[in-house]
């Protein structure tokens, strides 16, 4: 015999200092959210109460979502219907949304910068609890973004005196040999991600004054060379695009003081075929070792347009299938 739950009703209401748009969103777009991700609740809105019918779990959820919401919107930032969708998935993993929503990394020209996943968030409380950490994942996760926004936090707290940017110049196709102009010019193109995440951080005209003095360095991974790199954050972009031995290298300039960041899309590897990959052989090599940590972020925590989160899956589904047809 099956014991059915009796269904509850709730009101919800939201203080009149909440704009109710802000909660149920322009044209109810959040509600909608809500709504798809509890289908066996009926939501009601009038005025400024929230009604709600159904499960009791699945009502005190809802609840609890709209308290978390509230207390994002107090702190003056808006909510989209993705903040909402990861917002669900966090409190259904017993997570408060607003712990991580809120949690501001630093703030520049009126925009602050802060993790927007579960994930994204142990990434970050990882860059501060450990000297090497490695940030895995897909396109779109926020690895580099997050990793430079730490390293611009660090310098501005003076806990270190200089950021080292970093990545390996391996190209799709065409030899930098062959292409036109300096070798700063045909490097430049594969540090430009990097130049564009530090000009959302730190003001524009305070970058040439800061790279002409060497408290920021942006340069090729083969520049690492031979340096003992000391009292600095240090972030590797693109590792899957090193050999072992770059890897090793790279992880061997680490000097007092400082702190690396390594990250990568272990399915966008561009070396040449035959050529392992530092950054998948590091983790059998590393994993051991204390004040080294390894964060995975999956296509869950793409921050891009949603798309991007289901093109990674679609193309994930395709290489297993490809796989196990081998």
């Amino acid at each position: 015999m099956t014991l059915s739950i009796a269904p509850v009703h709730t009101v919800v209401v939201v203080p009149t200092s909440t704009p109710m748009v802000s909660v149920i969103g322009a044209r109810d777009e959040l509600v909608k959210v809500i709504e798809r991700a509890f289908p066996d609740v009926v939501l009601m809105v009038r005025g400024n109460e929230i009604t709600l019918d159904g499960p009791p779990a699945s009502v005190k959820l809802i609840e609890q979502l709209i308290s978390e919401m509230l207390v994002v919107l107090r702190t003056g930032q808006g909510l989209s219907a993705d903040a909402v969708e990861r917002s669900i998935t966090m409190l259904r993993s017993d997570i408060r949304p607003a712990d991580v929503l809120t949690a501001n990394i630093l703030s520049n020209r009126g925009k602050a910068i802060r993790a927007k996943t579960l994930n994204q968030k142990h990434y970050v409380d990882a860059i501060d609890n450990n000297t090497i950490v490695f940030g895995v994942g897909p396109a779109g996760t926020g690895k580099t973004y997050l990793a430079v926004a730490k390293a611009v936090q660090a310098l501005q707290s003076k806990k270190v005196s200089r950021i080292i940017l970093t990545r390996p110049a391996v190209e799709a196709g065409e030899r930098l040999g062959f292409l036109p102009g300096t070798l700063s010019e045909k490097i430049d193109p594969y540090l430009r991600p990097l130049y564009d995440a530090l000009h959302d951080m730190v003001d524009a005209d305070s970058i040439p004054r800061l790279m002409t003095s060497g408290t920021i360095e942006v340069a090729p991974l083969a520049y690492m060379r031979g340096r003992t790199l000391n009292d600095a954050f240090i972030i590797l972009d693109e590792a899957q695009n090193t050999s072992p031995e770059q890897m090793k290298m790279f992880l061997t300039r680490l000097g007092f003081g400082s702190t690396m960041v390594i990250t990568g899309d272990v399915t966008q590897v561009d070396l040449p075929s035959g050529t392992s990959s530092g950054l998948k052989v590091v983790r059998d090599i590393l994993t051991d070792i204390e004040n080294v940590t390894f964060c995975e972020l999956t296509s869950q925590d793409v921050v891009r347009h949603k798309l991007v989160g289901q093109i990674v899956d679609a193309y994930s589904r395709f290489d297993e299938l490809k796989s196990k047809k081998r």
